[in-house]
Order: C-alpha cells, then sequence, then structure tokens
C-alpha cells in the first residue's frame, strides 16, 4: 500500500493490489480497484467503479469520475479530471483470441486537461495541457494545448482559458479568459498564456 502509516482513504470495498504507490490525501471510493504497481499522486480522487490497470500513472490532484477505466499505458499529469464513464483504450486492433499484452500503447494526457462525460480516448493519442475534449466525444488523434474538442470523430472547434473558458482570440491574436483575466496569445496554430 506504500507506506505503513495510511495517509490516504480507502473504502472498505475497494481494492489495492501490491506494489501501489498512493499519494497523502488521495481518497479511493466504493468498488474501486487499483492494480498492482500503479502510480498515484496526492490529493487525488478516484470515484465509484473506476478500475485503474497495471502500472498506471496519475500525477497530483487527478479527478476521477465514477465508472472510468484507466488502462495500462495511461499516464496523466497533475490536475488532470476524467469525466464519468470516460474511457481509455490501449490496442489499437484489439482481438479476444490474440494476446497482444507487449503491444499497449501509451496515451499521454499533459496537466490541467479535462475529458468529459462517456468521451473515449484512442490510444497512442496525446491531450495537450488545458485541452478541453466535450462530453461524448471519441479523440483519434493527438489533442493540442488549449484545444477545445467536440464530436465523433473529435474535432476542434477553438480554444479556452486554464480555467476552462472559451477564448475569443482578436485581429492581433489575443484573448483574455472572463473569470481568471488571464491572458492568451495564438499565433501559428498554438496556444501561450502570456499573464
Amino acid at each position: 500500500m506504500g507506506n505503513k502509516e495510511q495517509v490516504f482513504f480507502v473504502h472498505d470495498t475497494a481494492v489495492i493490489d501490491k506494489g501501489c504507490l498512493i499519494g497523502e490525501g488521495t481518497k479511493i471510493w466504493h468498488f474501486s480497484h487499483i492494480m498492482p504497481n500503479c502510480e498515484i499522486g496526492r490529493n487525488c480522487n478516484i470515484g465509484q467503479n473506476v478500475v485503474i490497470s497495471p502500472e498506471v500513472k496519475l500525477g497530483s490532484n487527478v479527478k476521477v469520475q465514477n465508472n472510468v477505466s484507466i488502462y495500462t499505458g495511461v499516464i496523466c499529469e497533475d490536475d488532470v479530471f476524467l469525466g464519468p464513464s470516460m474511457v481509455f483504450t490501449n490496442v489499437i486492433n484489439p482481438r479476444s483470441a490474440v494476446n497482444r499484452k507487449g503491444q499497449y500503447a501509451k496515451t499521454m494526457i499533459k496537466k490541467g486537461a479535462s475529458i468529459g462525460a462517456n468521451a473515449t480516448i484512442l490510444c497512442g493519442n496525446q491531450i495537450g495541457e488545458y485541452a478541453l475534449v466535450g462530453a461524448g466525444s471519441v479523440v483519434t488523434k493527438d489533442v493540442p494545448k488549449y484545444a477545445l474538442i467536440v464530436g465523433n470523430p473529435g474535432k476542434q472547434i477553438g480554444w479556452v482559458s486554464e480555467y476552462g473558458h472559451r477564448l475569443n482570440f482578436d485581429d492581433s491574436g489575443m484573448a483574455k479568459c472572463p473569470e481568471s483575466n488571464q491572458r492568451y496569445h495564438l499565433e501559428n496554430g498554438i496556444v501561450h498564456r502570456t499573464s
């Protein structure tokens, strides 16, 4: 379980296998299963009925809502949000009769990204920093940082701030988040926060 003194919360119905490292302040709720050799950072919240497969890595302050499956090959950086019943895959061409455990593709979810309810992330892709994948979307390719993705297949329809608000860029490529007043610059299809 990581430490001799338990500094995280595990509900009585949750199962944590051997070799897991779980950070201080993390909460693991009803009927969730953390499989061997996972790394879960500090202050994470693992909702009800979540499965985290072997060797998955979650950063700190990751929020995993109910009924999410996180398969081997997935890495989530700090401050990632995984919405209810969203799904990852880890093999491009799965077959029941063909063992492809050695072919798991890496999927990276970068700092601050959010994935909406019932979205599906096909393996081998990267979701950029602070990107927002809308509910029910199917991601089939890499997502740029700050991108807003919707639909099946997922298409980019705009940009969002670190607070999750739609950014409206002026003619000079500047935008401001209405909640935080942070400023952003869009140049050559790439968004950078300037303040």
